[in-house]
């Protein structure tokens, strides 16, 4: 099948090289500009677009896919289908009609659940026991075109965004190739999926959200922290410092201390308290610190019980 792939960051590069390595022939790939980064704002290639040009494929970065110029420069290509997966730009009526097989999204949950940009750290936060894959036909809603095919993902207890995303690239990749597979053999079938999400919207995230919030209970808090690693990562302040924390375990606490306050301080670890239960802090980073375990933190800096967390805490 001639395909044009578009995507763009790390989780779309599985999608994009099962695609190459299945035989399907990779006409064009399209993916954001080149964004600046760093302290010299040194323009960066997207992780979809460095695959590309490792595998000789054509690249197209338009600032927006509606573009006339650019929409004939698609058309020129003659897809017989565009894979979408993470692009982040709205694909219009006329892009989404031009293929053969139309536009197909790896979408990385169980649709209709998180419906959105951040389907994987919100399972996480949210304290799901699965989520998953659903290859979608596309249509001019957010997520809400017909499913083609799903595969189920159970998450580990100790799951982060990162694990989460790593395991949901791989399974989405193997599930786009077979479905592009059952479409030229005429096998596919599309279920409708219900005007409702069956979760709240799947929204982006930002760096605001990891501010720890102790008057929470210690589980949603212990969540957070795994689903916002590696970024944006969860955090409070520590002694007018910022303090990410990378790892916790949820603990009982019979204690009437103010949600923030440590309660327990042992050679590897602190005891927080929060507003339902408390959090066992066991690995972190203070700011300007290298990210360690508690015990090694704890020899080299002073926490006390009865200090409190996240007071002066900058946004």
């Amino acid at each position: 099948m001639r395909v044009v792939f578009m995507g763009t960051p790390d989780f779309a590069v599985g999608t994009l090289e099962e695609l190459i390595k299945s035989g399907h022939e990779v006409a064009a790939v399209v993916t954001q500009p080149d964004k600046p980064k760093g302290r010299g704002k040194t323009l960066m290639p997207t992780p979809v677009k460095e695959t590309a040009v490792k595998y000789q494929i054509p690249v197209y970065q338009p600032k927006r896919v509606r573009e006339e110029g650019f929409v004939e420069t698609l058309r020129g290509l003659h897809p017989d289908v565009i894979v979408v997966a993470a692009f982040g730009q709205i694909i219009t009526k006329e892009i989404l009609e031009m293929p053969r097989f139309g536009c197909v999204n790896v979408h990385a949950s169980l649709l209709p659940a998180y419906r959105g940009a951040a389907p994987i750290q919100w399972a996480v936060i949210n304290g799901e026991k699965e989520s998953g894959v659903t290859i979608m036909q596309m249509d001019q809603g957010l997520d809400t075109g017909d499913m083609i095919e799903s595969v189920t993902v159970p998450l580990a207890e100790d799951e982060t965004g990162g694990s989460l995303f790593d395991k949901l690239s791989e399974a989405g990749a193997k599930l786009c190739v077979k479905v592009l597979r059952d479409m030229e053999e005429g096998k596919v079938v599309r279920t409708p999926q219900p005007k409702e999400s069956t979760t709240a919207y799947a929204g982006m995230i930002d760096k605001k959200m990891g501010k720890i919030d102790w008057r929470k209970s210690a589980g949603q808090i212990e969540q957070l922290i795994r689903g916002l690693n590696p970024w944006p990562s969860a955090y409070t302040r520590l002694g007018g410092k910022n303090l990410k924390i990378w790892k916790a375990a949820v603990e009982e606490s019979s204690t009437e201390k103010a949600p923030g306050t440590v309660i327990q301080v042992r050679p590897d670890s602190f005891l927080v308290q929060t507003g339902a239960g408390a959090l066992r802090v066991l690995e972190l980073q203070l700011e300007g610190k290298k990210r360690m375990d508690t015990a090694s933190f704890l020899r080299g800096a002073s926490v006390s019980e009865g200090e409190v967390l996240g007071e002066d805490t900058k946004d």
